[in-house]
């Protein structure tokens, strides 16, 4: 029943005029991402500059091939020939950082060391590149978000993204500035993240 989650998916965005689907996850490799996973043709790692995160990557690289090569060994088994089936290629391409928390002249020394960790581990255990080398542009970083702590609980009470604030919703001054840069921010990001995977995206009419 796995191919089910993707099946849904399919009709949902066919009933929606669709032509992507974004899929948000929770930090775990349960059964519910494992369908979800296996139903994405791509995949983009949130990630904090932190342990857990670090951890994170190194048990889910293992994870998307197992992963990965199971669900081709049933593809190839399927006695279903037109049993429509994702494909389950789980594409990595590539990571999103979140800025630390604090203002930047305070404690980023912790911080630094984090960032500095995440290129080498996310090369061995995800993309599995060969002779990683040290730089300071990594090809696997698609964007750094900046942490908009000010904007989400106002997000979460008018129950809307931060980038859709308006004033009524208390976004004025220095928050109504932050709203305008969180909307530049997330925009970099998508355009950055189109770039990487093979889709076409028509420009609202």
């Amino acid at each position: 029943m796995i191919s089910a989650f993707w099946r849904l998916l399919q009709r949902a965005a066919q009933n929606s005029h669709a032509n992507l689907i974004l899929v948000d996850l929770g930090p775990n490799l349960g059964a519910i991402n494992r369908a979800s996973l296996i139903s994405s043709d791509y995949l983009v790692i949130p990630l904090s500059p932190d342990l857990f995160s670090l951890q994170g990557l190194k048990n889910l690289g293992p994870m998307i091939s197992t992963w990965r090569s199971e669900w081709k060994e049933r593809l190839e088994r399927n006695p279903v020939l037109n049993l429509s089936l994702p494909k389950g290629e789980i594409k990595p391409v590539g990571y999103i950082l979140m800025q630390h928390a604090v203002r930047l002249d305070r404690s980023v020394h912790a911080y630094d060391r984090w960032v500095a960790k995440i290129p080498e581990i996310y090369s061995k255990f995800i993309s599995k590149s060969e002779g990683f080398e040290k730089s300071k542009l990594d090809p696997n970083r698609i964007a750094l978000i900046k942490h908009y702590r000010s904007l989400m609980p106002m997000a979460q009470e008018a129950r809307k993204p931060i980038f859709y604030l308006k004033s009524a919703d208390g976004a004025i001054g220095t928050h109504a500035k932050a709203v305008t840069e969180s909307w530049e921010n997330f925009n970099q990001v998508a355009k950055n993240i189109i770039e990487r995977i093979d889709v076409t995206i028509q420009p609202p009419v």
